[in-house]
């Protein structure tokens, strides 16, 4: 009798030690944010999980970049992820359990991933991915997303969703503007993975940055760029995006407008300024 109540209390308290647990982890942000020299630094937190993205972590993403746009302080955003890898893509147990809910359910949340996404190429600010490790999956299209892409030697891009049943298709419009038809339809049909090094000979990297000093490198650059007129960044940014789908002669009539407004700015006027008087 004494044994089976021992049994008894022995599985209670590994309930309530399972239960604690589960309420730090609720507890514990899925982003971090850290704010200095004119960058926000949102910093993808679930290690134990490859920084793969729940619904959560996505709705604390959108709220994190929301903020940093409003931020007068703030010109530049980074993302990155904590731990080995910058993000492993869609949370699988999420995922497989939305397998039954009805299509219209999956498609908005499907799209809360897309706001997410467009939001990083629609906001004014210059976004820019640090990756380390693996970006696979969402997670690769969380990085292909942002303006600029700066890896260490060693880090892996890739869309394997093909190899899991899947389809990459909320990152596919971005991926093929960066890498072009053939090359986004062998990535997404085959779901190789590829090295930095590839990944910024195809254009999925901006720059690959010495492991050594890519810290010091990456804040360096960062800081460089939040140092730079807020407006013509914004300017240049709506353009690039607006250039989408244009033919030649639209996309000069554009650089006409955007040339116009740009002179029309204080940050043009006192950088022309300052320069003529060197």
């Amino acid at each position: 009798m004494k044994r089976s109540e021992d049994r008894r209390t022995g599985a209670q308290t590994h309930g309530r030690a399972d239960a604690q647990r589960h309420r730090r982890t609720d507890d514990v942000p899925r982003v971090l944010v850290a704010r200095a020299g004119g960058v926000a630094t949102l910093t993808l937190s679930r290690p134990e999980k490859r920084n793969a993205m729940d619904r959560r972590m996505i709705a604390e993403l959108g709220a994190a970049l929301r903020t940093a746009d409003l931020a007068a302080d703030v010109a530049v955003v980074a993302l990155r992820g904590a731990g080995k890898d910058f993000c492993a893509g869609l949370d699988l147990d999420e995922l497989l359990a939305s397998a039954d809910l009805p299509v219209e359910e999956n498609e908005r949340r499907a799209m809360e991933l897309g706001e997410l996404l467009i939001a990083l190429r629609k906001m004014p600010k210059v976004t820019v991915a640090l990756v380390h490790g693996r970006a696979l999956a969402g997670g690769c299209g969380l990085a292909t997303a942002c303006d600029i892409v700066l890896a260490r030697p060693g880090a892996e891009f890739g869309y394997p969703e093909i190899r899991r049943g899947f389809v990459p298709a909320m990152v596919m419009t971005m991926l093929r503007r960066a890498v072009g038809e053939k090359l986004a339809f062998d990535l997404a049909a085959t779901g190789r993975i590829v090295g930095a090094d590839e990944a910024e000979r195809l254009g999925l990297v901006s720059r690959v940055l010495p492991a050594r000093g890519f810290e010091r490198e990456a804040k360096k650059l960062l800081q460089e760029i939040a140092g730079f007129s807020a407006s013509a960044l914004a300017l240049i940014k709506q353009q690039f995006y607006q250039l989408d789908g244009l033919g030649a002669p639209e996309g000069i009539r554009l650089g006409a407008r955007v040339n116009a407004l740009a002179r029309a700015t204080p940050g043009f006027r006192q950088a022309i300024a300052a320069f003529l008087k060197k």
